[in-house]
């Protein structure tokens, strides 16, 4: 099973990034997704989910209307379009896998049970 997270880079305040998390070794169509960020000396914290058919997302208030949550189970990937990136939203980006999603958003790492390595977005001032 594994989940790989891609596209971070740096980018400048106000732009955009996207990123990718392909998954393998697992049907992952029947899971809910997360996307998590940690930055350096914070706890992981959750950013957005997504049940496993993409007809419900859920956000943080501190991205909401900023960023978007998407997947396409044919391609096995999980999407996070970021929008209006500011310098705070840098970290190291996971995405995980919810295998217990019950139309219930998880929010806490613990309740994720896969988690890709991770990539790191930088937003310069």
């Amino acid at each position: 099973v594994q989940l790989q997270a891609s596209g971070g880079g740096l980018v400048q305040a106000g732009g955009s990034l996207r990123l990718s998390c392909t998954t393998s070794g697992r049907t992952f169509s029947s899971d809910g997704m997360g996307w998590f960020r940690q930055a350096p000396g914070k706890e992981r914290e959750f950013v957005a989910a997504i049940s496993w058919s993409g007809g419900s997302t859920y956000y943080a208030d501190s991205v909401k209307g900023r960023f978007t949550i998407s997947r396409d189970n044919a391609k096995n990937t999980v999407y996070l379009q970021m929008n209006s990136l500011k310098p705070e939203d840098t970290a190291v980006y996971y995405c995980a896998a919810d295998t217990t999603y019950d139309s219930t958003w998880h929010t806490y790492p613990v309740q994720y049970e896969y988690w890709g390595q991770g990539t790191q977005v930088t937003v310069s001032s």
